[in-house]
């Protein structure tokens, strides 16, 4: 039986999706959602290679992802495609200049979504991850969803939530545990989950991982 978004009925392009994802060794995965809207903490994405098996997770469950850019990347013909493939414009300039504050705009808009985002920010190593994401899910009022890209087990998906209280290090702690054991396709470019001050560069504020 399909996994699908707030159990819905499978659609035949989610069965097809779903036999697609298990043909090939993965196993979509999704953790009840609190609500219908949450911010995604995609991670950890270390190879191009990732694309695959999440665009096949989003077709099998129906979860409505989207991801977001500024907005004078969408501009036709190749904004029609960013579109298709679940892309949102973000105006900053609507939001007084603020990244995060206009993809807040966006939840707040949206009756179902999950912004999701890759939490790193880079295919390569980096010693923390980048804190935007956090404070969207934290000015919004939505949780966060792990959703790891496991190639030791072959799950893609959420595997948990995270209700970001402003405490940054605890809460990373939270999203650390639940990405305990988690395998990435490329391991040497996998770093800490740790967030990152502004400012900083290698050396991250001390959380520890399990």
């Amino acid at each position: 039986m399909p996994v699908t978004w707030m159990n819905r009925r499978p659609t035949p392009a989610s069965r097809l999706a779903t036999f697609a994802l298990r043909l090939t060794g993965w196993t979509p995965v999704l953790a009840p959602p609190p609500g219908p809207k949450f911010v995604g903490a995609v991670a950890p994405h270390t190879s191009n290679a990732d694309f695959w098996p999440g665009i096949g997770w989003r077709w099998a469950t129906g979860v409505p992802v989207h991801w977001v850019a500024k907005h004078s990347l969408f501009r036709p013909p190749l904004g029609w495609l960013m579109r298709a493939w679940g892309g949102l414009p973000v105006d900053r300039r609507r939001a007084g200049g603020n990244f995060v504050d206009g993809v807040v705009d966006i939840i707040r808009r949206e009756s179902e979504i999950m912004v999701a985002v890759a939490a790193e920010g880079t295919r390569t190593r980096t010693e923390g991850w980048k804190t935007g994401f956090y404070y969207m899910a934290l000015e919004a009022g939505v949780p966060i969803g792990v959703t790891v890209l496991d190639w030791g087990r072959k799950q893609v998906g959420v595997v948990g939530y995270v209700t970001p209280t402003g405490d940054i290090d605890a809460d990373f702690r939270q999203i650390a545990a639940l990405l305990d054991g988690v395998q990435a396709h490329t391991p040497a470019n996998m770093g800490p989950v740790v967030p990152l001050r502004r400012g900083e560069g290698a050396t991250p504020t001390t959380v520890t991982q399990p």
